[in-house]
C-alpha cells in the first residue's frame, strides 16, 4: 500500500512539474512575441495561460495590453467587467478598465474608473501597492502618488514614501522627492544608506547645483523641526559629495559630541579629504581624533596622516614631527606605515635615499605579515629606482607580485615594473606589464597604466627613426630623482636635436605636448614661473583642443593664483575650464577657486 501511494505521489509530482515547465516555456514564447510586437500570436498564448491561472495579474496585464494593441477594446472591457462582477473587492481592476477607456480617448469615463480605484483604498488599503504600481506603469504619476498616500492613510503601518519619492523624481519635482526620502528615513532609520544611493543620482559635486541646494535646505528644515542624528549624517554625506570636507567635519563633530564612542566616520572623512588634497580639513580631522581617541592604534594612524600632511605641504618641522612620533610610539610593528612614510620623505624631499634604505631594512625586521613586508619592499623598490639601482628594484617588485598574487600591492608592483622599464627605455616590457594592468580592479592603477601605455604607443620610434621617447623617459627619470636641472638639460637637448626635430618633435604631436608639460613642471619647481607659463602657452598654441588642454589651463591658473598672485589671469584660466571643459576632473576645484577670487561667498 505504501509503495502504491508513493507511486501515485510521484506520478502527480512529475505531471505537476511537467505542466509547470510547459507553462514557463509558453510564457517565454508569448513574451518574445509581445516584445516583437506580434500581439495576435501573443494573445493566443496569454489566453490559454490566463484560463489556467486567472488569479495571475501578469497574465491578465499582458492579455489586456494585447487586446488594446489590436484594437479589441470591447473584449478587454467585457473581460474586466466580468471579473469585477465575480469579485468586486478586486478594485485594482478599475485601473485596467480606466486605462482601456483612456486608450479610446474616453477620458471622462477613464477618470471615473481611476477614482473608483482610489476610493476603494478608504476601506481596503491592502491593494494600495498594486494600484499605485499600475498607475505608475501607465505613467499616470499623479494618480500613483494619490494611491500610495491613500494607502498610508488607511494603514499607518504601510510606508510608500520610497515609491512616492521615485515618482516625484520622474516628474522632476525634486523638492517633494527629497521630502519623501527624508520622511522615509524619519519613519525607519534603516533606509539611510538606500536614500544616499538614490539621492546620489541627483546630487553633484557642485554646491551651487539646484538639487544640492534643495537637498540641503530640506535637511536643515527637518533638523530644525525634529532634531535627529540621521540629518547630521546626511548633511555630512552631502558636504563630502561636494568636497566641502570642513563643513562635513562640523556635522561629524556634532554627532560625536552626542555619542562619544566611534571615530570611524571622522577617520574616513579625514582620509577622503587627504586623497583630495584638502590638507587643512584632513589635518583638522586627524587632530580631532588624536585629541579624543583613547586607543593607541587610532592615535598612531591619526598621527601617520598628520605626518603625511606635513610632508605634502612641505612643513619645515616635518623632520621634527617624525622624530617626536618615533619617540612617542617607538619603531615597531605598529609603526611600520609611519616608518615607510618617513623613508619616502627622506628620499623624495630630503634627498637621503641611503638613510631611507636603512630605515626600510630595519622596518623589515619588525614585519610579521606578508602585506607589511610587501608595502616595505614596494617603497624599497621606489628608493632603489631613485638611486638608479634598477635591477635590485625590479627584484623587490617581482617578489611582491609572486608573494601577493591578485592583491592591490601586487598590481602596484606590476605598475612599478612597467614604470621602471619605461625609465630604462625597455618599452616592449613596459607595454607587456601595462596591458595586464589596463583592466586592473583598482581604478587609479588602471588609469595610470592606460596613460603610460598610450604615451609609449603614441610615441614609439618607427623603423629605428628616433622619436624623442627615450629622451623623454630619461628626463622623467631625472625628475623622479629630483635632478631637476639635469632633467631640463635633457629636454633642451631634445628640442635642439636636429635628427629628432626632423623626424618627430612637431607642434601638435603628443610627445611635443608631454615634453613641454614636463618642462613647465620642472621650471615651477625651480620657481621660474614665467618661463613655465611660456612652455604651457606653447602647448595651447600648438593644439588648444588636445587631451592635455584642461591640465595645462589648470596648471596655468594655479601658477598665476598661487605663485604670481595675478588673480585676473588666474580667473581667466579657471573660467576656461568651467566653460570650455565641463567634463574636466578639475572642474569642481576650478569653479570653487574662481568664485573665491571673484569674491563670492563659498
Amino acid at each position: 500500500m505504501k509503495h502504491l501511494l508513493f507511486t501515485i505521489f510521484l506520478v502527480i509530482s512529475c505531471f505537476s512539474f511537467g505542466q509547470q515547465k510547459e507553462d514557463q516555456n509558453n510564457f517565454f514564447l508569448a513574451e518574445t512575441y509581445f516584445r516583437q510586437g506580434e500581439y495576435e500570436k501573443a494573445t493566443q498564448i496569454y489566453q490559454k495561460l490566463y484560463e489556467k491561472s486567472s488569479f495571475n495579474t501578469t497574465y491578465l496585464n499582458r492579455l489586456i495590453t494585447c487586446y488594446q494593441e489590436t484594437d479589441k477594446f470591447e473584449t478587454a472591457e467585457n473581460l474586466l467587467k466580468n471579473k469585477l462582477k465575480e469579485n468586486p473587492t478586486q478594485s485594482f481592476l478599475y485601473v485596467f478598465l480606466g486605462y482601456n477607456f483612456e486608450k479610446q480617448h474616453l477620458k471622462e469615463i477613464a477618470k471615473t474608473n481611476y477614482e473608483k480605484a482610489i476610493a476603494s483604498l478608504n476601506s481596503n488599503g491592502a491593494y494600495g501597492g498594486i494600484i499605485g504600481r499600475l498607475f505608475k506603469d501607465y505613467n499616470l504619476l499623479d494618480y500613483a502618488i494619490l494611491a500610495y498616500e491613500k494607502a498610508m492613510e488607511s494603514n499607518e503601518n504601510s510606508n510608500y514614501n520610497f515609491q512616492i519619492a521615485q515618482i516625484y523624481g520622474e516628474k522632476g519635482d525634486f523638492k517633494l522627492m527629497f521630502e519623501s526620502y527624508i520622511n522615509l528615513v524619519d519613519k525607519n532609520e534603516n533606509y539611510l544608506n538606500l536614500i544616499q544611493r538614490y539621492a546620489s543620482k541627483y546630487i553633484t559635486d557642485d554646491a551651487e547645483n539646484e538639487t544640492n541646494i534643495l537637498f540641503r535646505k530640506t535637511l536643515l528644515r527637518k533638523a530644525a523641526s525634529k532634531p535627529k542624528d540621521e540629518w547630521n549624517m546626511l548633511l555630512s554625506w552631502l558636504f563630502a559629495q561636494q568636497k566641502d570636507y570642513g563643513k562635513a567635519l562640523i556635522q561629524e563633530k556634532a554627532l560625536y559630541q552626542r555619542s562619544a564612542s566611534d571615530l570611524s566616520e571622522i577617520f574616513s572623512l579625514g582620509k577622503l579629504a587627504f586623497d583630495n588634497k584638502d590638507y587643512e580639513a584632513s589635518e583638522n580631522c586627524f587632530n580631532f581624533i588624536d585629541k579624543n581617541s583613547f586607543l593607541k592604534e587610532e592615535k598612531i594612524e591619526a598621527n601617520l596622516y598628520l605626518a603625511k600632511i606635513a610632508a605634502a605641504t612641505k612643513n619645515p618641522n616635518t623632520e621634527k614631527l617624525f622624530q617626536a612620533l618615533f619617540k612617542q610610539f617607538g619603531k615597531n610593528q605598529q609603526t611600520i606605515d609611519l616608518q615607510v612614510t618617513y623613508a619616502d620623505f627622506l628620499t623624495f624631499q630630503k634627498n637621503q635615499p641611503e638613510k631611507a634604505t636603512l630605515i626600510l631594512k630595519e622596518a623589515l625586521t619588525f614585519s610579521k605579515s606578508k602585506f607589511d613586508k610587501g608595502s616595505i619592499k614596494l617603497k624599497l623598490g621606489d628608493v632603489l629606482v631613485f638611486r638608479g639601482q634598477f635591477n635590485k628594484a625590479l627584484i623587490y617588485f617581482s617578489q611582491i607580485q609572486t608573494q601577493l598574487k591578485g592583491s592591490e600591492l601586487a598590481q602596484q608592483a606590476r605598475f612599478k615594473v612597467a614604470q621602471t622599464s619605461y625609465f630604462k627605455g625597455d618599452f616592449d616590457w613596459a607595454k607587456a606589464q601595462l596591458k595586464v594592468l589596463k583592466s586592473s580592479t583598482t581604478q587609479l592603477i588602471a588609469n595610470d597604466a592606460v596613460d603610460l601605455f598610450l604615451k609609449i604607443t603614441d610615441n614609439e620610434p618607427v623603423d629605428s627613426i628616433p622619436s624623442g621617447l627615450k629622451q623623454l623617459a630619461k628626463a622623467e627619470l631625472l625628475s623622479y630623482q629630483n635632478k631637476n636641472a639635469e632633467a631640463l638639460k635633457e629636454i633642451d637637448n631634445l628640442f635642439s636635436s636636429k635628427e629628432i626635430l626632423i623626424n618627430g618633435l612637431i607642434p601638435g604631436e603628443v610627445i611635443y605636448d608631454d615634453v613641454l608639460l614636463l618642462q613647465a613642471k620642472l621650471l615651477i619647481k625651480q620657481e621660474k614661473y614665467l618661463e613655465a607659463i611660456a612652455s604651457l602657452e606653447k602647448i595651447i598654441a600648438a593644439d588648444n583642443q588636445g587631451f592635455l588642454t584642461d591640465d595645462v589651463y589648470f596648471l596655468m591658473a594655479e601658477t598665476y593664483n598661487e605663485k604670481l598672485n595675478d588673480t585676473e589671469k588666474a580667473q581667466e584660466y579657471y573660467q576656461k575650464i568651467i566653460f570650455d571643459h565641463p567634463s574636466s576632473i578639475y572642474l569642481v576645484d576650478a569653479r570653487k577657486k574662481y568664485r573665491k577670487l571673484r569674491g563670492d561667498t563659498i
